[in-house]
């Protein structure tokens, strides 16, 4: 069953009335959240569209467009594991997450991986395998799950990659992470699925107090699936934490 009560069929996913995305808000104990929600920023580092909880030893990580030179996302990496994260624009009126899970199941199915739609943590998660060939050559699988919440004219969508896909208890410190996250949504119209503007902290800035570090890829990071595009991504990596 999914999180909400409309279904459609696997050809048209449901719409998803957001009278239905406001009181699952509300029976949710945690976040992610609105700014409306919260009174100050607290123990989370500004990166524009979100505010992203800080704990000890939590790596930071932006993807940037090599082309724009915008960021496009951010993941936190802790102890084997890594959290990929990004903000979309929503419609005012309903939430898209039932929509995208179904699209990113579709695409996932379609490149020969394996999908389960699961309830979790967040509501109704994507536990992912994909097919991947070994520097031997030896084939093999790269788990993922994907979670998301739909928020006031927002949708976010996190990636747990590394131990986390697996292991309920490494899981455990990204989930807080991501039920922490507040989404700062500005005023300015944007279609469905436009990525909300991230910025890099202010210490990793050109024009801050320390230089902008080079480009590092991540161990263990989100599989990368080929035409996998429901929610685009940035193309490249660089670690500020």
């Amino acid at each position: 069953m999914g999180l909400f009560s409309r279904r459609g069929t696997a050809e048209e996913p449901a719409s998803v009335e957001w009278a239905s995305v406001e009181a699952e808000q509300q029976k949710r104990p945690h976040g992610p959240f609105d700014r409306s929600q919260v009174d100050e920023m607290g123990p989370r580092v500004d990166l524009g569209a979100i505010w992203l909880p800080v704990m000890p030893g939590l790596e930071l990580r932006m993807e940037i467009d090599k082309k724009t030179q915008k960021v496009t996302g951010v993941t936190a990496a802790l102890e084997g594991s890594n959290l990929q994260i990004q903000a979309f624009a929503a419609p005012r009126t309903e939430g898209i997450w039932d929509e995208i899970r179904h699209e990113i199941a579709q695409s996932v199915s379609g490149q020969g991986g394996i999908v389960d739609d699961v309830p979790g943590v967040f509501g109704r998660e994507l536990l992912v395998r994909m097919p991947v060939t070994g520097p031997d050559g030896q084939s093999g699988q790269r788990p993922a799950r994907f979670v998301g919440v739909d928020g006031p004219r927002w949708f976010i969508r996190g990636v747990l990659a590394g131990r986390a896909a697996l292991d309920a208890e490494a899981a455990k410190p990204l989930e807080s992470v991501f039920a922490n996250i507040v989404v700062v949504r500005d005023q300015s119209p944007r279609p469905p699925r436009d990525l909300l503007p991230l910025a890099l902290p202010k210490s990793a800035r050109k024009d801050g107090a320390q230089p902008a570090p080079e480009p590092a890829g991540p161990e263990n990071a989100a599989p990368q699936m080929s035409d996998f595009n429901p929610l685009r991504r940035g193309p490249e990596i660089t670690q500020i934490g």
